[in-house]
């Protein structure tokens, strides 16, 4: 059974009568990233569930995972602290809300804010 025969992707379809006819099957959908102007990330200190320890929370980027990933690997260098990135935030070890806001502002994304307390 190839790939062609993936009944999971026709469930919905019953029958056709079309000899012609073409299953559509659901395309990955590949999220364009948005240019830095144009992003709106804002930065939060959280300490929720990661054992009392703060780290700097950015959100609301809007992109590849592969371009998160670079963002984060950019912020994670200058700040010289750990972190990840997955689902449109970056975490940075501690917190360098003030910096990251000054880092991500001279790369471009001036719609970025610090947020929360």
């Amino acid at each position: 059974m190839g790939k062609d025969n993936d009944w999971k992707s026709r469930l919905n379809v019953v029958y056709s009568t079309n000899p012609d006819f073409q299953y559509e099957k659901e395309e990955d959908k590949v999220e364009e990233t948005l240019p830095p102007q144009q992003q709106k990330l804002k930065i939060f200190l959280d300490r929720k569930q990661r054992k009392g320890k703060t780290v700097s929370l950015i959100s609301g980027f809007t992109g590849t995972e592969e371009d998160l990933k670079d963002l984060a690997k950019l912020l994670k260098t200058k700040c010289g602290a750990g972190g990840s990135a997955k689902d449109g935030e970056i975490i940075i070890q501690g917190d360098f809300r003030d910096k990251i806001l000054n880092i991500l502002q001279a790369e471009g994304y001036t719609n970025t804010k610090k947020a929360g307390g």
